[in-house]
């Protein structure tokens, strides 16, 4: 049987599922259909194309065939990239890249060395200390941010306000994966390396460390004046070398969300989590309470990049077993369920765990404020440049105050857009004309998911509820999984028009991200030829890769940032007529796409409308209508989207609110999260797994 039979075959056997007969009615029912098979049917070759990578002899030949997956995946049209962070009119009283400066890991998140005036800094300013800046960077001159600042007459502050709209749902820095969560717990804990602000890697709680001459084994030698301490600042134990092999183990065991990211990389990971293989087979030993050993599957040229992700960070094992941590799979599973004994890093009392990085998390208010502290006791004291990090709650509901408090000096810094209307006040007072500047973009990428096997219509209190007949979501279902129809839909989406809602018209292109990995991520260190005999130049970058293997799909991408590169009417329509004499009799029309929104946030809201006005305006309402769902809780939008725990949770045809920060160098941080089986983790956001 042919490939395109198979499937066809299975296509026609999901329909019959999904339009499954009541036997107790004559009318339809809507049945979620088996995840593999419809992950064999939409993504079927990502995964041999990936493992083919890993197989990969050489850096050079792993990257093009990354490349080649990544094509694939984005013809899939399954999702579509569309932002970045950054790409913002911006006002700042923060000094030009005080802060670790790296593409990957939890590294940029660490804000102690951040050095802030009290005053707004003006763009011209701005631009003098990022030139000097990027002279420091080629080594032609050296970057003294406080004393650039204070030579123009800034005062500087010891304190960073801002803002949050999640509060963290743990302590627990290895049991979640949710920015949300580690933006804050990242101040208080180090890694073994840290990237510095002209992205060099440095020691940090490892103070040196060797590879073996295989590239299997790295031998870590520890610092012995790093000391945990309790929220008030008592200290409580050294870290030792048992630290970091409690945390990772600790991670293996919570399962959430980071243990994947280990796979095929330290020796014995995956069997013990998820085969229950031995925890004395897996490659993290203590030699020492100050030699730390791990041991990888085979040699992985990115490693070191990955250690400034967080399910690389230790925790304090005394203090985890004295809060009724326990190691083992299946133990964790029964302990963490009983909250009466098992109070390891509850995110409703800070004194619940010990920190041992520069700050100290001494107050936590859902809906109201985040304190954290520095400490004075932590050994590299003399380089955390800020006293107090603050997060205040701001649901978005009042971004005139937030703007107001802003220029007041409350808080530090902000992007105006045209959606909150904070543009507009900044251009009526002046601060646009003196301070705004158009902020750096970065690797994090933002996306939309199609969802190719929805579970949830409702929430489970009734709320954002889809209206939709089961007919109709039948009729959904099967026409997302014609992929010529999936075609349709991303390529009507015009992003620009979009992303104005919230950017303004002159600024609508330049945060847009067309691939899942930032286009120049990594590049070629040397020529290389691909299996069919095409040729790449040294210094080819990653980006330029992708574009050429779409290219050689006849997909109607262009995958640089800062434009809508998959913005076209034209094909969009083309595919739409191809979906049609496809699906033929076996949906009726129109199709009924839920798009969930936020009512009492303005730039969503606005967001959702104008996704509505261009899809339903370049594939016509008959054949393609949006039901915007409103969600009027922040708990109930991230419910059904951000935060859905699995594929069948997400509660959205099409949901554009996701995104993925890479965690280490290699395009794989990105593409490993839509392999199938349950590994990815963003196979959620188009539902699956």
């Amino acid at each position: 049987m042919s490939k395109m039979t198979r499937l066809l075959s299975l296509l026609l056997a999901v329909a019959m599922l999904l339009g499954a007969v009541s036997a107790f009615a004559d009318e339809v029912v809507y049945e979620r259909s088996d995840d593999e098979e419809i992950y064999e049917l939409v993504l079927g070759d990502f995964g041999a194309y990936m493992e083919a990578a890993e197989a990969a002899e050489t850096i050079d030949e792993r990257f093009a065939l990354e490349a080649k997956a990544e094509a694939y995946l984005l013809d899939s049209a399954v999702m579509i990239p569309n932002t970045t962070q950054g790409g913002a009119y911006t006002i700042t009283r923060i000094a030009y890249r005080t802060i670790p400066y790296v593409n990957w890991g939890n590294d940029d998140d660490r804000w102690g060395t951040m050095v802030v005036a009290k005053e707004l800094i003006a763009k011209e300013d701005r631009e003098d200390m990022k030139a000097v800046w990027q002279k420091a960077v080629l080594g032609e001159a050296e970057y003294d941010a406080k004393a650039l600042l204070q030579e123009k007459g800034y005062t500087l502050s010891n304190e960073y306000k801002t803002t949050f709209s999640t509060a963290p749902v743990t302590l627990d820095w290895l049991n979640t994966s949710s920015q949300s969560d580690t933006e804050i717990t990242v101040q208080t804990v180090d890694g073994l390396v840290q990237y510095n602000n002209f992205g060099q890697m440095e020691p940090k709680l490892a103070t040196s460390w060797d590879i073996s001459e295989d590239g299997l084994t790295y031998t870590f030698h520890l610092r012995e004046d790093a000391k945990w301490y309790t929220s008030e600042g008592a200290e409580y134990a050294p870290v030792t070398a048992n630290d970091f092999v409690a945390g990772f183990h600790h991670m293996l065991d919570a399962q959430a969300g980071l243990e994947w990211l280990i796979d095929g990389v330290i020796k014995g990971g995956n069997e013990y989590y998820a085969q229950g293989g031995a925890w004395e087979d897996v490659g993290y030993v203590a030699a020492d309470d100050y030699t730390l050993v791990i041991t990888l599957e085979h040699p992985t040229s990115y490693f070191l990049t990955m250690l400034t992700y967080s399910c690389f960070l230790p925790i304090c094992e005394d203090w985890y077993l004295s809060h009724g941590g326990v190691f083992g799979v299946e133990e964790y599973a029964a302990a963490s369920a009983d909250t009466a004994t098992y109070t390891y890093g509850m995110n409703t009392d800070v004194s619940s765990q010990v920190y041992c990085g520069p700050f100290l998390l001494q107050k936590l208010v859902t809906d109201s404020e985040i304190v954290c502290v520095k400490n004075p006791n932590y050994y590299d004291a003399d380089k955390i440049n800020l006293d107090t990090i603050t997060w205040i709650f701001d649901a978005g509901e009042n971004p005139t105050q937030t703007y107001n408090d802003m220029v007041a000096g409350v808080y530090y810094n902000m992007a105006l857009t045209e959606a909150s209307g904070t543009l507009a006040l900044a251009k009526d007072d002046g601060n646009y004309d003196k301070y705004a500047f158009v902020s750096d973009t970065t690797s994090t990428s933002y996306f939309g998911g199609l969802n190719v096997n929805r579970g949830t219509f409702a929430l489970a209190s009734g709320a954002v509820a889809s209206p939709k007949t089961e007919q109709q979501k039948i009729d959904t279902q099967t026409a997302l999984l014609n992929k010529n129809f999936r075609k349709a839909m991303q390529h009507a989406f015009d992003k620009g028009t979009v992303n104005a809602t919230s950017r303004g018209e002159d600024l609508k292109y330049t945060n847009l991200r067309n691939m899942y990995t930032h286009p120049e991520f990594v590049q070629l260190e040397n020529d290389f030829t691909d299996a069919d005999g095409h040729e790449f130049k040294a210094g080819t970058m990653y980006g330029e890769m992708v574009q050429y293997y779409l290219d050689q799909m006849g997909a109607k991408i262009n995958v640089a940032d800062a434009v809508d590169g998959w913005y076209n009417p034209e094909a969009a329509v083309e595919y739409l007529a191809a979906a049609k004499e496809e699906l033929g009799d076996s949906v009726s029309w129109p199709i009924y796409i839920d798009v969930v929104y936020l009512g009492s946030a303005k730039a969503n809201t606005a967001q959702a409308q104008a996704y509505k006005q261009v899809i339903e305006g370049t594939l016509g309402a008959e054949n393609v209508t949006v039901n915007l769902l409103e969600a009027t809780t922040a708990e109930d939008f991230y419910a059904c989207g951000y935060r859905a725990t699995s594929g069948e949770a997400g509660n959205f045809d099409m949901f554009y609110g996701s995104g993925w920060g890479p965690d280490y160098g290699d395009p794989n941080t990105y593409l490993n999260t839509f392999l199938g089986g349950g590994a990815g983790y963003m196979c959620k956001v188009i539902g699956l797994f």
